[in-house]
């Protein structure tokens, strides 16, 4: 049934952050994901009493439980930094991100791995994220850090589920790591989902690697770019290279009901399309019809 799949966008918090959550209700959405401070800017003014209030309160009138809400960090953020310098400063900066979720009541943080910039070895820089989400972790309560892989562009790491795993592996607190799988940046990173028995294989080895109890969210996005590009550029669903099956076949799998999906597509005008065919997947409907077509 639909109601197992949360279901959302990324949506904008211009205004306030509590001002996303009527956004993520007009768009019938069941999940949502958002910013909790501008994501290209280092530093934001604390989280005011009144804002904190507000955001929870919008929370309980929609009906948003905190397993439904994917916060993003900044981009700017680096976990794996090879100059002391920008790995404290990421440090501070993912911290503050934690504490932002914690005083929100949200429950989850997505973020961006880390890159090495060509500077040291990936095996130093996956320890390295591994000591800074111990860092935040001891520094925060009931927030857990979600690592999302990447497609490896550039000197991304996180691209393979081997490097994710490796990560998870070196965290201390292991109730508190999860994983979020965006299918664009998987299938740019050479995971293949095009059809029904790929997918399958793909979260097989997901599953096998990594382990579906760390999945806590999902980026549900079509790529613009060939399946091993390594070059992250999303597209609307069924309109990219993917393709409609491997939504289809997501939203008939038990193992990704309860955490949020999230929609970073191309058109924001069309997300009620697509979050609306998305749950029609989910109910067992047609999926002859793609957003852009209905």
């Amino acid at each position: 049934m639909s109601e197992n799949k949360f279901i959302g966008a990324h949506v904008s918090v211009a205004g306030s952050v509590d001002r996303a959550v009527a956004r993520a209700h007009d768009l019938k959405a069941t999940a949502f994901a958002l910013f909790t401070k501008n994501q290209r800017q280092w530093k934001a003014a604390a989280l005011t009493t009144e804002t904190i209030d507000n955001f929870r309160a919008a929370c309980e009138r929609y009906g948003y439980a905190s397993r439904q809400i994917l916060p993003h960090d900044s981009y700017l953020i680096n976990l794996g930094h090879p100059t002391r310098e920008g790995l404290e400063k990421s440090r501070e900066a993912f911290i503050d991100e934690m504490q932002r979720c914690e005083h929100l009541g949200l429950s989850l943080l997505n973020f961006h791995p880390s890159s090495h910039l060509q500077q040291i070895a990936e095996d130093e820089c996956l320890a390295r994220i591994a000591d800074s989400i111990n860092l935040a972790l001891e520094k925060t309560q009931g927030v857990t850090a979600v690592i999302e892989n990447t497609a490896g562009q550039g000197s991304n790491l996180g691209f393979r589920f081997e490097q994710l795993a490796v990560i998870i592996d070196r965290v201390d607190d292991k109730n508190r790591v999860g994983v979020c799988i965006d299918t664009c940046h998987a299938f740019a990173a050479g995971y293949d989902l095009r059809t029904a028995s790929a997918c399958a294989d793909t979260f097989k080895a997901f599953a096998d690697i990594v382990g579906f109890h760390y999945l806590r969210g999902m980026h549900l996005n079509d790529a613009k770019t060939d399946c091993g590009s390594r070059v992250d550029r999303h597209h609307s669903l069924a309109l990219g290279k993917i393709g409609k099956t491997t939504f289809a076949w997501i939203m008939a799998d038990k193992r990704f009901d309860g955490i949020p999906m999230i929609l970073e597509t191309v058109k924001p005008d069309i997300w009620p399309q697509e979050i609306a065919w998305l749950k029609a997947l989910a109910a067992g409907g047609n999926t002859a019809a793609t957003p852009a077509e209905s």
